[in-house]
């Protein structure tokens, strides 16, 4: 079964609003809930939250702001670069501070290995 001819130009004219009667089918306004979870004012309160708290859950979170769990988990892991590690909320990015501490540590442990070896 296929579409006719006549059928696939009249939808061309009616996308192209060439008939004036049917550009309808143009985007318009509609109804419903504007995706107003991802403001800012959003993120600010749970980041907050999760710095008060690295162990504070994504519903609990959702209950307290009033946004979606699905809204909370993308502000988490993707807008502010969280991770869940030993049950606990923990930034992707390390900062100045603890890339130094880890250098600290790593040539702690080289050291102390060298005089075990030695």
């Amino acid at each position: 079964m296929c579409i006719s001819d006549c059928a696939v130009r009249k939808w061309v004219r009616t996308f192209k609003g060439e008939d004036p009667r049917e550009t309808i089918q143009r985007d318009r306004k509609r109804s419903g809930r504007p995706l107003s979870a991802s403001v800012t004012a959003h993120r600010e309160k749970v980041d907050c939250m999760i710095r008060a708290n690295r162990r504070v859950k994504q519903k609990e979170i959702a209950n307290a702001v009033g946004i979606p769990k699905e809204r909370v988990h993308h502000i988490v892991t993707t807008v502010l670069g969280y991770r869940k590690v030993s049950a606990r909320w923990v930034p992707r990015q390390l900062t100045v501070e603890m890339k130094a501490q880890r250098k600290d540590m790593c040539t702690q442990q080289q050291l102390s290995t060298v005089f075990i070896l030695a």
